[in-house]
């Protein structure tokens, strides 16, 4: 992400524009010429390739937008202390010798020296060894050791969506509208919410769509900005869920002189439609060998039954359910829940939920292998509708109870 300094956009009437750029020649230019100076700069000390970046800044009217895809191309590569001896033990060393002397500029090389025989253990050190190790950790002395150049559209497209993250560095409040979409879509949705600490309410139906509402820094911790940067990782993950509407409220910043003081609220917003580009993983087909052996297999049916990997959400309170399955034929439809190998403290909270939704539409399959008395934990209360299974699940045992759910 970017620093609040280098986060650049315009307010119109309320609504708040992260700048975007657009992937012109020059551009892409631009781009490349910067990625080609960090390459050029691998094995160098940090000052060095700082020199570089302000050089191409020189004459630039965009000089911000400059610094800020070299701060994003400094998070693809890695800075260490260079040397062979851990600075720390240096100046320790070199410190020590010292005190021994009269201060003296003319007393360095041979306190060096001295330094470099008492440190040295296998390779031997020279004085000039010790005096580059003396600041080797210090931020512009660190060397850049690895560095994964991205192509330059991808590193404009991390440019976009960096500024737009930085758009909720002061969100209080933000609501998404999630159309319908793949299982494992939702599930990184909600995986990431939870890595991130941040606190959702889901609301709404498959027709009218489902409505993900996030509480932000104003109305938990004040005028922090934490729960926002929470917000801001959090939306890479967003653009791999393919329908959605995305609104924010924000805190306007009075640091502005161009600001309107009388501003109380910003808005911002985002769909599906526009264009971002996330850099997180897309999340796999499925989540387990479980689903992807069952949807095999049931490829293989000769059957008027048709699965479908698009599931909606199933709003529940104190949290929400994904089913893996939906199974259809003409107006008839059933879910399908695949309950593998999961912890004890998973399995009390999954079925909780699946009581919690009164949905009569979730076929529960259940592997014989979990310890369910552990878990403290009934299937049995959902009756007919439980599919045991060991190591395989057959699409015809679950085909089976689909039949008699929603008649023949």
């Amino acid at each position: 992400m970017l620093p609040t300094e280098l986060l650049q956009f315009r307010v119109k009437a309320g609504l708040v524009e992260p700048r975007r750029l657009r992937p012109t020649t020059a551009n892409l230019n631009l781009a490349a010429d910067l990625i080609g100076v960090f390459e050029d700069h691998l094995g160098k000390r940090r000052w060095e390739l700082d020199e570089a970046i302000r050089a191409l800044e020189v004459g630039r009217q965009d000089f911000k937008t400059v610094r800020a895809l070299a701060h994003l191309l400094t998070g693809m590569g890695t800075f260490e202390a260079g040397g062979h001896v851990d600075p720390v033990h240096v100046r320790a060393k070199v410190f020590e010798l010292a005190q021994a002397h009269v201060p003296s500029r003319r007393q360095t090389p041979h306190l060096l020296e001295q330094a470099a025989r008492a440190l040295s253990s296998g390779s031997p050190l020279s004085a000039a060894d010790v005096a580059s190790s003396l600041y080797a950790d210090l931020s512009d002395q660190q060397t850049l050791v690895t560095f994964e150049p991205p192509a330059a559209l991808e590193l404009i497209h991390r440019y976009d969506l960096a500024q737009a993250q930085g758009m909720l560095y002061r969100a209080y409040s933000l609501v998404i509208t999630a159309r319908r979409n793949e299982p494992a879509r939702y599930k990184q949705l909600l995986k990431y919410l939870k890595f991130f600490g941040l606190m959702v309410t889901v609301e709404g139906d498959a027709e009218f769509g489902f409505t993900l509402t996030l509480d932000g820094p104003t109305s938990l911790f004040g005028s922090t900005t934490r729960y926002g940067l929470a917000m801001a990782k959090f939306l890479p993950a967003l653009l791999h869920v393919t329908k959605w509407d995305l609104s924010a409220a924000l805190k306007p910043r009075k640091d502005l002189s161009w600001v309107d003081p009388g501003d109380d609220e910003w808005s911002f917003q985002l769909t599906s439609e526009d264009g971002y580009v996330s850099h997180y993983a897309p999340p796999s087909e499925h989540d387990s060998a479980l689903e992807s052996g069952f949807a095999e297999r049931f490829a293989k049916l000769q059957t008027t039954w048709t699965l479908e990997r698009e599931v909606d959400l199933v709003p529940v309170p104190g949290g929400v359910i994904l089913p893996d399955f939906r199974i259809k034929r003409g107006d008839a439809s059933v879910l399908v829940e695949i309950v593998g190998y999961w912890r004890p403290e998973y399995l009390r909270k999954k079925f909780e939920l699946l009581r919690k939704s009164g949905r009569q539409d979730v076929i529960v399959c259940v592997s014989e292998r979990l310890n369910l008395e552990r878990a403290g934990v009934n299937p049995s209360d959902f009756g007919e509708r439980v599919v045991w299974f060991k190591g395989v699940l057959h699409p015809r045992d679950v085909l089976a109870v689909a039949e008699r759910m929603t008649g023949p």
